[in-house]
Order: structure tokens, then C-alpha cells, then sequence
């Protein structure tokens, strides 16, 4: 199998990409900064791969090195300063978005005929169980803004992307495609000072990611699931 994982020089994406080294996989290690990108891949074993989600030349000449795909896992993503959405400015919320969300679609809709041309086509998300509408709205809110968090840019770019996850999942699986986004959890990553301080372990969420890029034909599509296996709400 051929993955690409996105930015895959660290946190949950390079473990990713180690645990589908170990598996057996042909892995892309795809990341902006190229140093970083070829010490990540000299590490897991994944061939370097520079992608920029937010560059269109960048995802073209990528898309011209990668001669098969199987599984694309969009991972590359950003958080803000923490704001409330009264106190966002427009520049904070194109620049999270460029890459969360529109960065997710264009290397997505770049990689599309490669993909087709794979018998088990795969796309894994990675999105946030703060995206979770019904988790922020209850019956008993894990993400209200007012206890759990405000980010309003990074939450709703993630919301965002889990309905193109819904729309992709729909629109695909008549060609055996499937499609789904992974809420995986607090985890000690370079997102923010939150997730570096109280995060769990970025294996724990990378293996989940693993479970949805080997699934099988009559596994789900347009779905939304959280780390332990559990569908979580949209």
C-alpha cells in the first residue's frame, strides 16, 4: 500500500507515518520545511516528500512524484492564539483555513486521479473533536467556548472540514472510496501549549488513523470517529 501523510514531521503525524512503515506501507512523508521533512522520513523509515498544502506549485510537483496512491491522510494543520470569535480578525481566520481547509481540498481534488486508479482508495482526515458541533452543544458539552476553549478559527475550520468530509464520502463511494475524519484527542504535540503540556500520546491517535487507511471494503464512509473506535457526533 502507498500512503501520504501530510504534515508528517512531527506529532501525530509522524507517528503515523512510523506505524505505517512498521506495517508493511510504502509511506510519503510530506512536510513543508524539507529539513525537517527528510530528518521525519530518515527517522520512520518514509521516503521525504516537500508539500506545501497552501502552495499550488508546491502540491504539483508533489502530485508529480508520487507515481501510486492508496491512502492519503490529510494531517497538516494549524491552531490560533486561542480567540473568542468576537475578538477575530479576518487575517487569523483566512490563515487558519488556508491550511485546515482549503489546503485539505486542494491537495485532495490534486491527488484525486491517482487515488482513482488505486482498488482500495483511502482519505483520513484528521480533524478535532472541538469541530464537533454536538460535542460543543451538549447534553452535556465536553467543548462549550466557555469551558472548553475558545479557538474559535481552529474549531470552526475543523467543523468545516468535517462536513467536506461528509460531501467527499458521499460523492466517492460509488468508486470504493472511503472517507472519514478522526477526532484524536488531546495530545502532546507542537499545536498549541495546551496540547503540549496535557496531551495524551500522539501514538495512541496515530493508531487510530492507521485502523481507517487499512479499512476494509464494507467499512464505513462519510463517517466521523473519535480515537477509541466510537463514532462521535457531527
Amino acid at each position: 500500500m502507498h500512503v501520504l501523510v501530510t504534515g508528517a514531521n512531527s506529532g501525530i503525524g509522524k507517528e503515523i507515518t512510523r506505524q505505517l512503515v512498521t506495517a508493511g506501507h510504502t509511506v510519503w512523508a510530506a512536510a513543508r520545511d524539507p529539513e525537517r521533512g527528510r530528518a521525519a522520513a530518515a527517522e520512520t523509515g518514509a521516503r521525504p516528500l516537500v508539500l506545501d498544502v497552501t502552495d499550488e506549485r508546491s502540491i504539483a510537483a508533489a502530485v508529480e512524484r508520487v507515481a501510486e496512491l492508496d491512502v492519503l491522510v490529510n494531517n497538516a494543520g494549524i491552531g490560533d492564539r486561542g480567540e473568542q470569535p468576537a475578538d477575530l480578525d479576518t487575517d487569523t481566520l483566512r490563515r487558519v483555513y488556508e491550511t485546515n481547509v482549503f489546503g485539505v481540498v486542494a491537495v485532495t481534488n490534486a491527488f484525486l486521479p491517482t487515488l482513482r486508479r488505486s482498488a482500495r482508495p483511502r482519505i483520513v482526515n484528521i480533524s478535532s473533536g472541538t469541530g464537533s458541533l454536538g460535542w460543543s452543544t451538549g447534553p452535556n458539552p465536553q467543548f462549550d467556548h466557555r469551558t472548553g476553549g475558545a479557538a474559535a478559527a481552529y474549531r470552526s475550520s475543523k467543523t468545516a472540514l468535517n462536513a467536506l468530509t461528509v460531501h467527499y464520502g458521499q460523492m466517492l463511494a460509488a468508486e470504493g472510496f472511503k472517507v472519514n475524519a478522526l477526532a484524536p484527542g488531546l495530545r502532546a504535540t507542537n499545536l498549541n501549549a495546551r496540547a503540549a503540556e496535557l496531551g495524551g500520546v500522539p501514538g495512541e491517535a496515530a493508531a487510530a488513523a492507521v485502523r481507517l487507511a487499512q479499512l476494509a471494503p464494507d467499512g464505513p464512509t462519510a463517517g466521523f470517529f473519535s480515537w477509541d473506535g466510537t463514532v462521535a457526533p457531527w
